[in-house]
């Protein structure tokens, strides 16, 4: 499975199986977290028993208090970080895909319960719940590309692409609140339209556009 292919595939999902995550995934999901760590200069920590994680009263009419295991989404405090959190945490949730576990998003959670280890120059930003899904999600309701996308003149095929998987990308509340722009010099400018965790969301938005103006790529 490429990117694309994850990106197609991948849906948020709510309610889990009961089942753990087998050890070899956990060693390949560990692996992939020490490669965008470094790459992202963050400190996302997969924790194999989510506990007390998901326990506050919309996670569990939501169903994510099912969800055996979570990823807690932690970097220094410093340039970006809850974009860079977006962009290097999207991978993971698309390799995870790619090896056949769900992932949700998830802005509420109990930070004292998820059992993370944060620095005192680290701020923890978000978790990811994961695990074997009850299904696979479904597709969410999306804006159009002439919703969230503008450009000076012609729209290359390149930039089409990536408005594509822009449009795909997960959001919060599915607010797709961010516009793409292109301009003359062809280059391109991501905007944050405001809203509940939107700088996380433009992260998640900047990778799904790479992807779509690449073609896809190897996860």
């Amino acid at each position: 499975m490429n990117s694309v292919e994850a990106i197609r595939a991948r849906h948020s999902v709510r309610n889990y199986r009961p089942e753990k995550i087998e050890e070899e995934k956990v060693a390949l999901l560990k692996e992939k977290i020490r490669e965008l760590n470094r790459r992202g200069n963050l400190n996302m920590q997969f924790i194999e028993d989510a506990g007390k994680t998901f326990n506050k009263l919309l996670n569990k009419f939501m169903g994510l208090g099912s969800a055996p295991s979570v990823i807690a989404c932690v970097g220094k405090d410093i340039d970006n970080l809850d974009q860079r959190v977006g962009y290097f945490g999207e991978q993971l949730v698309l390799y995870a895909q790619s090896i056949g576990l769900n992932t949700c998003w998830a802005g509420t959670f109990n930070k004292e319960n998820i059992g993370a280890e944060v620095l005192d120059d680290e701020r923890l930003v978000i978790a990811i719940a994961i695990g074997y899904g009850a299904d696979q999600g479904r597709p969410h309701k999306s804006k159009t590309a002439d919703q969230v996308s503008e450009a000076a003149g012609e729209r290359p095929d390149w930039f089409e692409r990536g408005v594509e998987m822009a449009l795909l990308a997960p959001t919060a509340i599915n607010q797709q609140k961010f516009l793409i722009k292109l301009n003359a010099d062809e280059s391109v400018e991501f905007i944050d339209k405001g809203g509940v965790l939107s700088q996380i969301d433009l992260g998640i938005v900047k990778y799904h556009f790479e992807v779509g103006r690449e073609g896809g790529g190897s996860l």
